[in-house]
Parts: C-alpha cells; structure tokens; sequence
C-alpha cells in the first residue's frame, strides 16, 4: 500500500501575518494609463477626470506619482463607479501628441475634464492627498444653488454674474442640459434654478434661462434657444460669464499667465468703474478681432503697485494702459487718447508687427520722422515683464521652454 500523502499546511503565524498585511494594506487602485487609441473613450464618459500629464525623468513628476495614487484610493471609496470619477495619466514623452494636443507647457500637470470637456482652469493647490481628495470632492458637489422663493432673487449679489434657470421639473432634458452647463463654468458664474411652482411666475412661455450681469440696473438677457441643445447653450452662458475683459488678481495671474498670451492691462483705482467702462468699450470695438492674440485685462492699481513702478508710474498716475508681452512692459501714451478711433488698436498693432520693440531700443522708425529730419538710433531698454514672475513656478514644476515673444 502506498504511503498517504497530506498537503503541508501553512504556519498559524504566517497566516495571520498575511492577513493583518491584506487588512492594513489593501489593493490600490490602477490609474488609468491613456493613450491615442482611449483617451476619447474613457474622458468622454467620465463625469469628472483628473489626469496627470507628467515625464518620467521629472522629478517633481516622480514626487507626485504615490500622492497621486493615494488621493484616488482615496476618492474611489467614496465614489465607488468607475464613471464617476477617473484618476488617469498620460506619460508624455511616449504620448508627445496628446501633449501637444491639450497645450502641456510643463511637468507635471493637472488637468480636469468634464464629459471629455477639459476645463480651462487646471488644478494648481497644494500636492497633498487630503488637498487633491477635497479638490475632486468640491468638483463633485452640485454647482446650482436651488432658490425656494422667488424673493431671494431680488437680493442677490449684483457684482456677480448670476445665471438663472426656471423648469417645470428637475427631472428634464432641459434641466440636465442646464446643469451640465453649469457644471463646466461655476466658476465664472453664479448658477441657481427654480422648480414647479416655486418657478411658475417665470416660465409664461416654458422652462426659462436668464442672465443678469453685475450692476443694480443692468438688464437681464434671455436665452432664446434650445434649452437641449448643449452646443447652443453652452456658448451663450460662455459670453455671458467670460467677460472680454477680465481682472488679473494674484490668484488667478499664473493661469492667465500660462495661456501664453501678451497682456494689454488698464491700471485703474477699484472705486474708478468709469476708466474701466471706457476701456471695456472701446475693447469691444477696436479690438474685438484681436481676441485670440492678446488678453484683455483690468488691474487694481493698489495691488499692482510694483508692475506701476516698474514703468515708473504710481497709482496716482492710473488710469494707466500697459502691454506686458512677458519680455518687455509698454505703456499707451495717453489714457486721454482712449477714444481717439483706431490708437489702441495701433498700440496692439506695433506689438504684433514688432514696432513697439524697435521702438524702445532704436527710437522712432525711420518712416515715422518727418521729411528732413535726421534719424537718430537712440539706443534705449525697455522694462522688463513684470508679470512674467506670476507664471509657474520652477521649484514645482519642469518647465518647457519656448520661444521668447516681443
């Protein structure tokens, strides 16, 4: 008879060894790699995205791998669907063309998308498990404040830009549209809705989107289109809350900084709305053509004290109208002059063609003197940026260089 043969069975104490270390260590979750072939597939269906864009032999990137892990361990035990929201990642130098594609400047990056839709403000906080987690969370929470009675409308803050939707029912395809609008530019407006009879006082023709812009006795604007239409509706809410000419704040200079566009600022006094007015107006139409080639921006003169010294002005100069191209600083001659038709679209103008630059270092061009007189090269430097210094920091990032600008 052959011998029985019984398996050897594993020590008590190994175990229990295994088992404390699966309880105290769980599985951690898999960020999702992306690529050319599901990127589209896995943003697209995502209600909120982080992805992280970094370069292997970054080291800032390297720093930010295991905190990146830990916060989406983190955020998946509290939104369980894999839908719902996506930790992902696309290493760069293997995928230079999705790179290239969303604009990465440096390593690593942030940026969170929305339905496939990135948003234009990346995540910029602190590298923390606890900060990104509680970044994700407020992405989460709902972007519409729910107005009970319609008298909270008539005190709300008129500095803001206050979008407002008035439906039947919060379960519609108009209400799903509207949120999704809202969900993509809560930061740049105030969003609130409505419901049933609460709303009926507004909806004499159906469900109903109104804007109403900063100021007291500014009118409302209606939306007359389709309320299912995303496209429709998304660029409306876009004009209304992205103003043409934005106010630059330390808080948000890196991000305007980091869109790679010259600066045209007015310097004004916080309490001088009529200087801002004027600028604003003759923005829109001088400059509306110009959109995609310069920011528009106002500055409080008090915060921006520095930039002002730095073109040897004070804020009892100001108003005062500046380029910054994030290599030398230009000031428009005469605030007076604002109105004169087509003078700020020439300053924007000499920029682009390089006159402006010349200009600070040669003197006037040769067919700017007059018949007769000598030309002189009077050798001058302008300022230097100013606001070059708000841009991302190199003790957090690696910076990608590229090509200086006028």
């Amino acid at each position: 008879m052959r011998p029985a043969i019984f398996p050897l069975l594993p020590d008590p104490g190994c175990l229990l060894l295994l088992l404390v270390s699966w309880l105290f260590n769980p599985a951690r979750s898999e960020i999702t790699s992306l690529d050319s072939g599901n990127i589209d597939d896995i943003l697209n269906n995502a209600d909120v995205a982080l992805v992280n864009f970094y370069a292997d032999w970054c080291r800032f990137s390297q720093m930010l791998h295991p905190i990146f892990e830990e916060a989406s361990n983190v955020i998946k035990e509290e939104y369980p669907d894999k839908n719902q929201v996506v930790f992902a990642r696309v290493d760069c130098d293997q995928h230079s063309d999705i790179a290239q594609r969303y604009r990465i400047s440096k390593y690593p990056t942030l940026k969170l998308f929305r339905n496939g839709m990135m948003m234009k403000r990346e995540y910029r906080g602190q590298r923390s498990v606890t900060a990104i987690a509680d970044y994700i969370r407020q992405q989460k929470s709902n972007p519409i404040r729910e107005v009970q009675d319609l008298e909270e409308i008539s005190s709300l803050d008129r500095s803001r830009r206050n979008i407002i939707g008035y439906f039947e029912q919060k379960d519609s395809d108009n209400y799903r549209t509207f949120e999704r609008v809202a969900n993509i530019l809560h930061d740049d407006c105030v969003f609130l809705s409505a419901f049933g009879a609460v709303s009926k006082a507004e909806r004499f023709s159906g469900d109903n989107v109104i804007y109403k812009p900063p100021g007291e006795n500014a009118p409302d604007m209606v939306y007359l289109g389709s309320l299912t239409n995303f496209d429709l509706i998304y660029a409306w809410t876009q004009d209304k809350c992205v103003p043409l000419v934005r106010e630059i704040t330390f808080e948000n200079g890196e991000e305007l900084t980091e869109e790679g566009l010259p600066f045209l600022i007015l310097f004004h006094m916080k309490d001088d709305l009529e200087s801002l007015e004027k600028f604003q107006q003759e923005v829109a139409r001088q400059l509306i053509g110009e959109k995609g080639t310069i920011n528009f921006l106002h500055a409080d003169c008090d915060k921006f004290r520095h930039p002002l010294l730095h073109i040897q002005k004070t804020p009892a100069d100001c108003p005062v109208i500046a380029i910054d191209s994030f290599r030398h600083m230009y000031v428009f001659p005469d605030f007076s002059d604002l109105s004169v038709p087509g003078k700020l679209k020439q300053f924007v103008l000499d920029l682009h063609s390089g006159k402006l630059h010349r200009e600070f270092h040669h003197g006037p061009d040769p067919t700017d003197v007059a018949p007769g007189q000598p030309i002189q090269d009077l050798a001058s430097s302008p300022p230097e940026s100013s606001f070059q210094k708000l841009a991302p920091s190199e003790h957090r990032y690696t910076l990608l260089r590229e090509k200086d600008e006028l």
